[in-house]
């Protein structure tokens, strides 16, 4: 099963800032920038995975956003958050994730068994739990221009190095940047 990461950093490489705010995103790069009806790639990507897994953190900035039913950008494609505290999840996701607790190699033959091939792999932490199990196939990351200089970081304790390759690089009118990498471990 393939296992891919399409995130937003700021420039400096945080995802969020020390609590957890995301607001930045909204404020980073050139707001004058016609856009035309470039989403950065995003619906695209959707369009590639049939499921996701996401971590806790994820889940409850998701959660905190309250989104209407036409705001929400899953549509109805299984979620899967990765927690070991949280046993219910909050009332505006309800029916719409599964929360899981166990091995994540187990959930991953679980999901490739039930018919899955590409998982959308969401959150700092769960990021690099994947990475560290050597389970990320590609990664896509779009870097905003704005450095918040204290975060939370895209990438924890990575164990061993790990090579990205094959970089495709894309730049966007609002100043933005993604590079599109596949991942070699050693």
């Amino acid at each position: 099963m393939k296992c891919s990461v399409y995130i937003a950093t700021s420039a400096d490489g945080y995802i969020a800032t020390t609590d957890g705010g995301v607001d930045w995103l909204h404020s980073a790069g050139n707001l004058e920038a016609d856009m035309g009806s470039e989403d950065m790639g995003f619906q695209s990507y959707m369009d590639s995975v049939d499921c996701m897994i996401m971590g806790r953190n994820c889940m409850e900035m998701i959660a905190s956003m309250n989104l209407t039913p036409e705001q929400w950008p899953y549509v109805d494609m299984p979620i899967v958050v990765l927690s070991k505290t949280v046993k219910e999840p909050p009332e505006n996701l309800t029916g719409k994730i599964e929360l899981y607790s166990g091995d994540i190699q187990d959930l991953i033959l679980r999901l490739d068994k039930s018919g899955f091939k590409h998982a959308y792999i969401d959150g700092g932490s769960t990021i690099t739990s994947f990475i560290n199990l050597e389970l990320i196939n590609e990664m896509t990351i779009t870097k905003a221009p704005v450095l918040l200089g204290a975060g939370i970081p895209l990438f924890g304790k990575i164990d061993n190095s790990v090579k990205l390759e094959n970089a495709q690089a894309l730049t966007f009118p609002n100043d933005f940047v993604q590079v599109k990498y596949s991942v070699n471990y050693p």
